[in-house]
């Protein structure tokens, strides 16, 4: 841990915090897009709980290091990690029966977090009867399940683990973390998006795509979800992720990405395949909004990239050429608001992100909590002036209130330094 990053993202302070409370009793499940920076965070946790005195052990179940804890203490009798060779549940047990030795051991227990658990089979039902057993004896050992995928998708069908962890959720990185840490300008942000692995490739076209396409994109798929879910066209999944960034910021209908796409089965497939895509932090296919909900879950959806790389990655244009082509710099700076609205949203789904048509007429996104509903329109080009899409939605919801994005409004770096609830609140605020 001595070679860890300087730059700490707020969720350090926040693990380090939750693990350090007394009588923690729960698993701390911390989850999220690939490549988001989970491990470095994590890992920098630790270093601070160790500074205040409690021990920890880092295990990563993929890529094992032979010389740190479990792994440099007496393993008679134990299945040993082999990189590149997923361990059983047996493992798992002996493991954590040492991590309990050790913790008991501890003056103040032990914090083992599993990296990559996923990788065990059968590892929730284990995980199970593990952590009820140390309930159940008072171990004061904390641990920490890390997966390159949202929770559900970890556990799939079963619910074992119902009740008995804390969900930390970590989202894909800011315009303000990525401008701290790396530098970059707003525009920079909004075409390379927010992967801090692949931001020392930016200088580098051809090395950054390729980062974004084998190092994300193709992991995602192939491992965090066709892996963990049943996924009866893989084929379909792969050509679908190919092919909705291009659509990002567009309105378009499951009848439409069928007729693109080879056997493409029906509509429920794509619409459960896309759903796939957002939890794993890819692309989302937003719901048009509705003062009728069952309306909403029947729409046509608005598909939104949920990192700008995902976009541009996918696409010829270079960043100086993009720039240039004011229709894609207009569609890439309104995904990149899309994008920053879904990462944001609140975890109780208090707010629901959605975008509204009538006809001609459209207003990009509308956060709606309860009966307050924020309609927002994003302009990128230099014309000011009335919105028609704006006025028609305030028409049809009186009580709604509209956000400029961008050209004659908010600006967009100020935009992007709040989240999603901050927005709702402060245009009723406004009044």
């Amino acid at each position: 841990m001595n070679h860890l990053p300087s730059f700490r993202r707020p969720h350090v302070r926040r693990l380090v915090e939750l693990l350090s409370e007394d009588g923690h009793m729960r698993l701390t499940a911390v989850t999220g897009p690939r490549q988001a920076g989970k491990t470095t965070m994590v890992l920098q946790a630790l270093e601070e709980l160790e500074k205040g005195g409690l021990p920890s052990w880092y295990v990563a179940i993929d890529d094992p290091t032979p010389d740190s804890p479990p792994f440099n203490a007496d393993l008679e009798g134990v299945e040993t990690l082999v990189p590149g060779h997923p361990p059983g549940p047996e493992w798992l047990v002996s493991t954590w029966e040492r991590a309990r030795a050790a913790a008991e051991r501890s003056g103040r227990g032990l914090v083992m977090v599993l990296d990559e658990i996923q990788r065990i089979r059968d590892w929730s039902v284990v995980v199970k009867g593990l952590w009820d057993r140390d309930r159940r004896t008072a171990c004061p050992l904390r641990v920490v399940i890390l997966g390159s995928a949202p929770w559900a998708m970890l556990t799939g069908v079963h619910e074992s683990l119902a009740g008995r962890f804390d969900a930390f959720p970590v989202t894909h990185w800011s315009l303000g973390e990525m401008q701290r840490a790396f530098r970059v300008t707003l525009e920079e942000y909004v075409f390379f998006g927010g992967y801090p692995g692949a931001a020392i490739h930016i200088g580098d076209a051809p090395r950054w795509r390729g980062h974004i396409r084998h190092a994300i994109i193709a992991p995602v798929v192939d491992r965090d979800i066709l892996s963990l879910t049943r996924v009866g066209k893989p084929s379909l999944m792969r050509a679908l992720m190919d092919l909705a960034p291009e659509y990002s910021g567009q309105i378009i209908s499951y009848r439409k990405l069928q007729g693109q796409l080879d056997d493409a089965g029906n509509t429920t497939t794509l619409a459960r395949y896309l759903d796939l895509l957002a939890d794993a932090g890819l692309v989302a296919g937003l719901e048009k909004h509705s003062a009728k909900p069952y309306l909403s879950k029947r729409s046509t959806p608005k598909l939104n990239v949920l990192n700008t790389a995902i976009m541009t990655a996918l696409h010829p244009n270079s960043f100086e050429h993009a720039r240039r082509d004011g229709a894609f710099w207009g569609r890439l700076s309104e995904s990149a608001v899309g994008a920053h609205l879904h990462n944001t949203l609140p975890l109780d789904r208090i707010i629901r992100l959605r975008y509204w048509r009538d006809g001609a007429r459209e207003v990009d996104f509308v956060l709606a909590s309860g009966r307050q509903l924020v309609a927002i329109e994003v302009k990128s080009g230099r014309r000011r002036g009335r919105v028609a899409g704006l006025d028609a939605f305030a028409a049809r919801f009186p009580d709604a209130r509209k956000l400029v994005v961008g050209t004659g409004g908010v600006p967009l770096n100020e935009f992007l330094s709040e989240p999603a609830e901050f927005w709702v609140e402060e245009a009723y605020r406004a009044g």
